[in-house]
């Protein structure tokens, strides 16, 4: 679920030039504009939440590069969540792989939300169909803390502040994360910090020497406020820190400025400003571990929110096959394939990535 960041210029603003008319800029879109539509997303849950209000909580889960590979079908006391293969980004994730933990991540933002309107349910995946599904039960509301964290709750791919996690709160992500069948590893020491720098390293040179991988990413890249409005997916350049760019200027922009090198040198500052490393991998390798192992990773993530850190996904070590035995052992679990690779710190906040509207997402 590695949502990449399109370095345009290592940060620095990309002049538009002379020629630019106003035509072309207001072409991009407001950015004022867009933080107004996308926190219409983000409102609270109200008290009597319906359907469509529970699956606008659901994806608010991250993905893989934002592409959102989820249909929500209710049928009586339940709710189907179902990948959608026509959003499937098969260089980075051939075996969809991502689409399962995004699944995961979206019934854990489901089950949270339904629970906290006194609708608490169990999360399964039904193997027949290779649907996860939720079913609704009667209880007392569970408001929690991880609830009151999926509207804050944001992939922050940025430098951090390099402030440490206290030992109490490393526990309290430790404990948010028990999930059967999932285990995940915290790294906080230098050392194993900067080998897996090092395979985030050596992943991202492999798939930026790839061009069908980058011909894929540039397809889910979104330079202005306008176009992230317009699909309502894909990777946000702007909430990544770059400017925004007309849509003709953006593909030219990142194929001159984000290299190989220029990516890695980011990378490894983001590590290194980072507090640690989460590493999460399942006890098998199969779509029902891939949903567990995305409910874990979404538990991580808005406790982590709760807590005030931010995080991001550095998944390079988990997307190349050939770097999954070095990561494994690296965290004590050899013999397993590795799912999720999160560093997490103290950080400021970036604009939100987009949506799509519940009524794109509902299948009838």
């Amino acid at each position: 679920m590695n949502r990449r960041q399109a370095l345009i210029g290592g940060g620095s603003a990309v002049a538009l030039g002379s020629a630019a008319t106003w035509a072309t800029l207001s072409a991009m879109g407001s950015s004022s504009d867009y933080a107004t539509d996308i926190a219409s997303l983000r409102a609270p849950l109200p008290d009597n939440a319906n359907l469509r209000d529970l699956v606008r909580f659901a994806t608010l889960a991250p993905n893989g590069h934002n592409t959102q590979p989820w249909r929500f079908r209710a049928e009586g006391h339940r709710i189907d969540i179902m990948p959608d293969f026509t959003r499937r980004t098969p260089v980075v994730d051939p075996d969809d792989h991502h689409i399962f933990v995004s699944l995961g991540c979206a019934a854990e933002n489901l089950s949270l939300a339904s629970a906290a309107r006194g609708q608490p349910g169990i999360v399964r995946f039904d193997p027949a169909r290779g649907n996860v599904t939720f079913d609704f039960q009667r209880g007392p509301a569970e408001q929690s803390a991880l609830f009151d964290a999926i509207v804050k709750r944001q992939s922050t791919r940025a430098e951090y502040d390099g402030r440490a996690v206290s030992t109490a709160d490393l526990h309290k992500l430790a404990r948010a994360t028990a999930i059967p069948g999932v285990n995940m590893v915290l790294l906080t020491d230098r050392r194993r910090l900067d080998a897996v720098r090092d395979l985030v390293v050596a992943g991202n040179s492999t798939q930026m020497a790839d061009a069908a991988f980058v011909r894929e990413l540039k397809s889910w890249l979104r330079f202005n406020p306008h176009r992230a409005l317009q699909t309502g997916d894909g990777l946000y350049s702007v909430a990544s820190g770059n400017p925004a760019l007309p849509d003709w200027m953006g593909p030219f922009a990142f194929d001159w400025l984000s290299t190989a090198g220029s990516q890695n040198e980011a990378y490894s500052r983001q590590i290194r400003s980072s507090a640690g490393i989460a590493v999460f991998a399942g006890q098998r390798a199969d779509p029902a571990h891939w949903v567990a192992v995305g409910q874990a990773c979404q538990r991580f993530a808005l406790q982590a929110t709760a807590l005030g850190l931010k995080h991001a996904f550095i998944n390079q070590p988990v997307e190349v096959p050939a770097l999954r035995p070095a990561l494994t052992a690296l965290v004590g679990l050899p013999g397993r394939r590795p799912d999720i690779v999160m560093r997490f710190g103290y950080g400021a906040d970036l604009p939100w990535s987009p949506r799509r509207p519940v009524s794109a997402v509902i299948a009838t």
